[in-house]
């Protein structure tokens, strides 16, 4: 969980840097996570796997810098064998079209 800027508030997020940033930088690079799920390519399912309650999904349309003392507590992990899911995302994202689904 974090706590995003104003008038986004307290939500759940993405980890998105790589894990030596947690230790060495003062912001790191999250996706918002939420239940409003419109089923589009930039869009990351998650559900009770990742440590959530309910289905949702991490947008990366919605990207944010966050300061790390705005993490507030880790609620879930995502698997390795995920992380093609946020690939695929980013590419979609940032239009990076060997990323994208073949």
């Amino acid at each position: 969980m974090s706590w995003l800027p104003a008038p986004i508030g307290r939500r759940p997020v993405l980890l998105l840097s790589h894990n030596q940033a947690y230790r060495i930088l003062k912001r790191v690079t999250v996706a918002e996570i939420t239940t409003t799920i419109r089923n589009i390519p930039v869009e990351i399912e998650l559900g009770p796997d990742e440590g959530l309650t309910r289905t949702s999904v991490a947008n990366v349309d919605n990207l944010h810098a966050l300061a790390i003392n705005r993490l507030s507590s880790k609620i879930g992990e995502l698997s390795e064998e995920r992380a093609w899911d946020v690939e695929r995302a980013l590419g979609y994202a940032f239009d990076i079209d060997r990323l994208k689904d073949p």
